[in-house]
């Protein structure tokens, strides 16, 4: 077996390895999809919202409070329809509340 002696940067990294790079690429479009309806999402509330996991036409949003997430819930239906607009699959989007 062949080893490296070098350092290799992530994207290096994850380029050459299949497994990494699907990994990357969910996690830049997860990225991409908050972007997305991030002006639909109060002010107020943006700070306590992360992009989540995508496992198929399902998305997770990461909400720091219960009080934050029982807000977003009301903006759900829009805030699907609005990532269907510009081409994403989602299905559902589901809440976890960080603790």
């Amino acid at each position: 077996m062949n080893r490296r002696h070098y350092a290799v940067t992530l994207q290096q990294a994850s380029e050459e390895s299949p497994t990494l790079a699907r990994l990357a690429a969910l996690t830049r479009e997860s990225s991409d999809r908050l972007k997305a309806i991030e002006l639909l999402i109060p002010a107020a509330l943006r700070p306590a919202v992360q992009a989540g996991p995508i496992d198929g036409d399902h998305w997770c949003l990461l909400v720091r409070s219960n009080a934050a997430a029982a807000k977003i819930r009301q903006l759900l239906p829009a805030l699907q329809a609005h990532l269907r607009s510009r081409g994403w699959e989602v299905n559902a989007i589901r809440l976890k509340v960080q603790t």
